[in-house]
This record gives structure tokens, C-alpha cells and sequence, in this order.
């Protein structure tokens, strides 16, 4: 069974920070990254990293947000700081097995920032 588990969101005021974290079980994935998705707008990527620590970032959380990995608990975080209303959304964890395109994505969690 491959499952993915976010936890950590919540309501915040601007400029204030937010660590979500995501538990996988099963397979140890290749790739795990975050997305988000806001109402009436697709699904974006927010931050990638894969098993050797290399990590993506969209350029609008660049040297805000950071995405960690521990691949012995298989849980990867995303530490979001100085946070703004254009965040609010709901974020997914995803992950991808090397032999595989299919992507495994967890239930979302909610984060609403406040100004």
C-alpha cells in the first residue's frame, strides 16, 4: 500500500511561517515534491527534490520556502516562511518511483495566509 499523509497547514497572518510535512509509506520514491492549487486556478509545482538532496523551486517561493528530505523516515517537509495571501491554497505531496511516471499525490492540506 503507497500512501501519502500532509499535515501542518493552517491559517497565519502575512509575513508569518508554516512547516507542512508529508509521511509516505511503502516504496522509498524517487522524487517527492509539493504542489498547490488555489480556487479556479490548475495545480502548480512548488518544490521538487529527489533521493541525492537535488531540489527545484517556482520562482515565486524562491528564498522563502525550503523542501527537505528524510529518506530513512520517507517524510519530506516544506518549511514556507514570510508568508503572503497570494499563498493561500491547498497543498499536495507527491512522489514518483524511478520506474514510473505515475504520480502517487496525498489528500492536501489547507493554508490560508492573512494580511
Amino acid at each position: 500500500q503507497v500512501q501519502l499523509v500532509e499535515s501542518g497547514g493552517g491559517l497565519v497572518q502575512a509575513g508569518e511561517s508554516l512547516r507542512l510535512s508529508c509521511a509516505a509509506s511503502g516504496s522509498t520514491f524517487s522524487v517527492m515534491g509539493w504542489y498547490r492549487q488555489a480556487p479556479g486556478k490548475q495545480r502548480e509545482l512548488v518544490a521538487s527534490i529527489n533521493s541525492g538532496g537535488d531540489t527545484n523551486y517556482a520562482n515565486s517561493v524562491k528564498g522563502r520556502f525550503t523542501i527537505s528530505r528524510d529518506n530513512a523516515q520517507n517524510t519530506v517537509y516544506l518549511q514556507m516562511n514570510s508568508l503572503n495571501p497570494e499563498d493561500t491554497a491547498v497543498y499536495y505531496c507527491n512522489g514518483r518511483f524511478s520506474w514510473s511516471a505515475y504520480n502517487y499525490w496525498g489528500q492536501g492540506t489547507q493554508v490560508t495566509v492573512s494580511s
